[in-house]
């Protein structure tokens, strides 16, 4: 029997006019939620990328603004972009869009904003509350892996998870975001041995490791929950970390590429604006 499809697009229209009530609820009091969106450089995948959050800004109401920068301004010029927006009481959150021009350190520019603005949870002090279950900002992908299995009412609370892929964008992340919810946590990556052994075990398999159908149909456990966080373009389109035609005739429920888990990131980057504003007091 073939597996219940987890649809991300209606868990993401659900939080939508979640956010959509809550923003009304600020304008009212006149406080309205601003991202504003730093681009350093011309790289077009980050360029439409930028406009889509404008786009979705805008059906919230989330007020949006685009800072861009020529890909050989100097690294102080952004650092002073940064400086300038934390300062900035009208703006409640700020993304970095990535990759940003080689001359310019990675490391440097994200820690350079303000952790309580940092609405896509990679400054330090937020990883940090990831580990301490304390309240910060969250990284949107790890977090939308979380809320679309709770939001379809599948119970994550004691079952064997197996994470596969250990990046600092999803799999770092995951790992206690998942530990926070009672999961029993394992963590594959490119030296595990036997790969295929550990992912059987899961109750709940992740897939996270950015190699287009890598998870293949033998590597699930008949019924199990798979949730495929990869997006890789392939000829014809985009496709997961997961073998979905063949995954879905063993698996009891999994997430489609497109249509799953990426249907969420905005609308929870949109949602971490809103959080941003109780963090900074405002309200």
């Amino acid at each position: 029997m073939a597996a219940t499809l987890i649809d991300g697009k209606k868990v993401a229209a659900e939080i939508r006019e979640e956010v959509k009530a809550e923003v009304a609820q600020l304008r009212e009091r006149g406080i309205i939620p601003k991202l504003a969106v730093v681009l350093a450089g011309d790289d077009p995948a980050s360029v439409v990328y930028a406009r889509s959050k404008e786009k979705s800004c805008a059906n919230v109401g989330i007020e949006f603004e685009l800072f861009t920068l020529p890909g050989n301004a100097p690294e102080e010029e952004l650092l002073a972009l940064i400086d300038r927006l934390n300062r900035d009481d009208s703006v409640h959150g700020i993304m970095i869009e990535l990759p940003l021009p080689k001359h310019m350190n990675k490391q440097r520019v994200l820690e350079a904003v303000s952790p309580k603005k940092d609405v896509d949870g990679v400054h330090p002090i937020n990883r940090g509350y990831i580990l301490s279950g304390g309240d910060g900002l969250f990284p949107a992908t790890p977090q939308s892996c979380i809320e679309i299995m709770l939001r379809t009412g599948i119970e994550i609370k004691g079952k064997n998870a197996v994470i596969v892929g250990r990046g600092e964008t999803v799999g770092k992340p995951l790992i206690f975001m998942m530990l926070n919810q009672n999961a029993t946590v394992t963590v594959c990556h490119t030296r595990t041995a036997d790969l295929a052994y550990h992912t059987r075990q899961a109750d709940i398999l992740i897939a996270a490791v950015g190699k287009p159908r890598m998870i293949k149909a033998d590597m699930i456990k008949p019924g199990a929950v798979v949730v495929d966080a990869g997006i890789n373009q392939v000829e014809g389109g985009i496709c997961g970390d997961v073998d979905f035609e063949n995954a879905k005739e063993v698996a009891g429920a999994i997430t489609p590429v497109p249509g799953g888990v990426g249907s969420l990131t905005t609308v929870l980057i949109q949602k971490n604006v809103l959080k941003a504003i109780k963090l900074q007091g405002k309200i």
